[in-house]
């Protein structure tokens, strides 16, 4: 009989066991294994935080022997992302990006299940939320005979509100979610009342022409011991946000933060 593979994707939130849905536990729980990406040394402290969550989930889990769970480490291939978002050279890197991590995901389970079984991937935030997890699994299920789930955990939009207690739109209003690179390179659509700003590598806020129009809800480390808070009208806030996430970057190593933008005079602000 040919071997056969069932693959969760598996939302972890920002890394706290708190951010796992009860539908997250279970899965971690029937993993024969665990799919683990090594970005290189300056990234380890993100490996090890998948490593602590499935603890909290798994506390016989051993990181050196495993038990009757291993982790399959598999090297993150490099992505070109120098041109601009919305053109087609960046989208055909990123396209082949996704190609060649599916060919690692493909590898790391014809060896280290070799006879087919239940593997898994823990993914920050939500995988259906600016993450590419589930076009990944798609393309290696074209390749092995593969089922797969994706499970929803808490998203970085939601942490963001609930611990600001703020809600994501305003009355009746839309709310655009977008990136930092995004913003930075084509700015903010002149009707949009709200904007979420998800993986953004540096302050992209500081690209808007008209700080005083805007107010910021900023979160780092949401739900961790580290979880880092600021809020107010962006053009006081903003420089103290923008040195802050500069030293928690130096203090450890990496950063995950977020952040919601509303335009002054929303009824929700």
């Amino acid at each position: 009989m040919s071997a056969r593979w069932h693959l969760s994707l598996i939302g972890m939130g920002m890394g706290s066991p708190a951010h796992l849905t009860r539908q997250g536990e279970q899965a971690l729980r029937r993993l024969d294994l665990l799919l683990l990406p090594d970005k290189g040394e300056d990234k380890a402290e993100l490996a090890a935080a998948r490593l602590r969550l499935l603890q909290a989930v798994r506390p016989d889990f051993d990181t050196d022997a495993g038990g009757d769970l291993r982790v399959a480490r598999y090297a993150v291939p490099p992505r070109d992302g120098s041109d601009a978002a919305d053109t087609p050279r960046y989208l055909d890197g990123v396209r082949r990006w996704h190609d060649a991590l599916a060919r690692a995901w493909a590898q790391a389970l014809r060896d280290h299940l070799p006879h087919g079984g239940r593997a898994g991937a823990l993914i920050w935030g939500d995988p259906a939320l600016f993450d590419s997890s589930m076009r990944i699994a798609q393309r290696v299920a074209r390749e092995l005979p593969l089922e797969w789930e994706a499970v929803p955990g808490i998203s970085a939009l939601q942490a963001l509100t609930a611990a600001h207690g703020v809600p994501l739109n305003e009355l009746a209003s839309p709310v655009l979610i977008t990136t930092g690179r995004r913003l930075r390179q084509h700015g903010c659509p002149p009707d949009v009342p709200a904007l979420a700003v998800m993986l953004d590598g540096g302050t992209a806020f500081e690209t808007l022409p008209d700080p005083h129009a805007w107010r910021i809800w900023w979160g780092a480390y949401l739900g961790l011991p580290q979880q880092t808070l600021d809020s107010g009208p962006l053009a006081q806030t903003g420089p103290r946000i923008a040195r802050a996430r500069a030293a928690l970057r130096q203090a450890h190593g990496w950063i995950l933060d977020i952040y919601l933008l509303k335009r002054h005079g929303a009824d929700d602000c």
